[in-house]
């Protein structure tokens, strides 16, 4: 089994009933996690960091067959303007690999989700 992450911890501690999968690093869509743990697109959720001009970055959770409406999100937040980061950015901001980014994983680290 795979070395416990904080993710893993925390539903563990609130005793929420969890499955893990494993893939593919070079795996990095919603879209192709789905196809290899065989499930469909709409229950596989991906996590993607959004940037605002300026403050901290947002995490948006949504169902991996979906596209974000930016403009409907900078909207609903106040924004002008948001852009999906870059993966470079994504690590850099998260500490994560771009596949394995987790808004439960980034809890209370200066991000709003």
């Amino acid at each position: 089994m795979t070395d416990k992450t904080n993710a893993m911890r925390m539903l563990e501690a609130r005793r929420v009933p969890y499955e893990t999968y494993t893939f593919p690093p070079e795996i990095h869509s919603a879209e192709g996690v789905a196809q290899v743990v065989g499930l469909p697109a709409s229950r596989v959720y991906k996590t993607l960091v959004v940037v605002r001009k300026q403050g901290k970055p947002l995490l948006v959770m949504i169902a991996g067959d979906r596209e974000l409406d930016l403009k409907r999100l900078a909207k609903a937040v106040g924004e002008k303007k948001l852009r999906i980061a870059t993966y470079k950015e994504e690590e850099s901001l998260t500490g994560l690999e771009v596949g394995g980014i987790s808004a439960l994983a980034l809890l209370h680290r200066g991000f709003d989700v």
